[in-house]
């Protein structure tokens, strides 16, 4: 019999101590961990995510929608929570655990008793740092204390927040982590849209015109590629694509480099280009890499 072999969840765990203590078990026999954190609604972004973790002989899906990174402009209640339908995703791609806790069981008195959090000030500054300015440290605090439930494993990001997998990549390296992060490309709908989460809140018009988003992104990467060595030339062009299209509101297109983060005036070497725009209530951001004409 042929075919690739469907794996089953073998456990849907709610307590950080129990998944510890199962973990540290797996690896005392030799095997390693693959961890995939989500806040659920798991698409096939996300399943792409866990089955590259797959390399691993165990793979953990944590699914926590947390507090700490939603503004109180932001509708926590309204993020969608699904867990039948994610804990059915992640086994079909390939999941051992999923790390199910709820909001006690990561913060045992409650999001406002936190007194520690952990920042990576340098690089959360610009951006979705500067849209949402307690975004990072709530990320960086929750993908923290998961990595100390999980343990030394292989941790699995997708590149479209690629703002966040570069702050946890910092984060994982100053504190010591016993951590390797991963970074996983974009999974794009046909049209180009990159697969979210936020992405069922648009209207269907809404929806008919997200997609300028990331064509804004290619026209200045394909700027880039052909000659153009000025950042601003190349943020003048995103952005007028975008201000172009219909009800779309752009809240910042940016030229960066892709380790520090910090926003490039001439372009010499391999850059980022990032990008975040509303339509309605719903905020995309996207990102794309691009290499100067000439350069390798």
């Amino acid at each position: 019999m042929s075919g690739a072999t469907v794996a089953v969840v073998i456990a849907t765990v709610p307590s950080a101590v129990e998944l510890r203590a199962m973990l540290d078990a797996e690896r005392r026999t030799g095997r390693t961990v693959g961890f995939v954190p989500t806040m659920g609604a798991l698409h096939a972004g996300h399943a792409s995510l866990v089955r590259a973790a797959s390399a691993a002989d165990v793979v953990v899906v944590s699914v926590f929608v947390n507090p700490l990174q939603f503004a109180p402009s932001e509708d926590l209640a309204a993020y969608p929570r699904s867990l039948d339908a994610d804990v059915a995703v992640a086994a079909e791609s390939g999941a051992s655990i999923v790390f199910a806790p709820d909001e006690q069981e990561m913060y045992p008195g409650g999001r406002d008793s936190v007194l520690t959090t952990v920042a990576v000030p340098a690089l959360a500054a610009t951006m979705e740092g500067a849209s949402r300015p307690t975004h990072f440290a709530g990320v960086c605090t929750v993908v923290a204390k998961l990595l100390n439930v999980v343990g030394p494993c292989t941790a699995y990001f997708g590149e479209k927040d690629f703002q966040q997998l570069a702050v946890i990549r910092r984060m994982v390296a100053d504190l010591s982590f016993p951590v390797e992060v991963i970074g996983c490309p974009t999974l794009r709908e046909p049209d180009g849209l990159a697969l979210s989460s936020r992405n069922v809140y648009l209207s269907a018009e809404e929806r008919a015109v997200a997609p300028v988003l990331q064509r804004a992104l290619r026209a200045g990467a394909e700027a880039v590629a052909g000659g153009q060595r000025g950042a601003d030339e190349v943020r003048s062009l995103m952005a007028s694509i975008i201000e172009a299209a219909p009800l779309g509101a752009l809240d910042y297109v940016e030229v960066a480099d892709p380790t520090s983060l910090e926003a490039l005036s001439v372009l010499t070497g391999p850059c980022r280009l990032f990008g975040a725009v509303r339509f309605g209530r719903t905020r995309l951001i996207d990102n794309v890499a691009a290499v100067p004409g000439g350069v390798r």
